[in-house]
Parts: structure tokens; C-alpha cells; sequence
């Protein structure tokens, strides 16, 4: 649902559930941080270079 693979998280051994759901919740979804890269070198071209 996140976009990462099967046991990404779930997978760790000793992990508890609660840690589990702390590391998703402060993760970024890789889709989202792709989308943002994108929109961000988009806007490179608008910024004049200093020479």
C-alpha cells in the first residue's frame, strides 16, 4: 500500500508492532518523495545562474 515491498517493516526480526508503526508513520511514502524530486528539478530551470 506504501509502495515498498513485502517486509520492509514487518520483516525486521524483534521489531514490535508499536515500532513498526512508528517507522511507517515517519516514513515517506517513495512515490510521494519522487514527486516531489520531479517538481523540484522542474523548477531549477526557472532560477537564473549566477556567473
Amino acid at each position: 500500500m506504501l509502495g515498498l515491498p513485502a517486509g520492509h517493516v514487518t520483516g525486521v526480526p524483534g521489531l514490535s508492532r508499536a515500532a513498526q508503526l512508528k517507522a511507517l508513520g515517519n516514513g515517506v511514502v517513495p512515490q510521494q518523495a519522487a514527486g516531489a524530486v520531479r517538481l523540484l528539478l522542474d523548477r531549477l530551470d526557472d532560477i537564473p545562474l549566477a556567473v
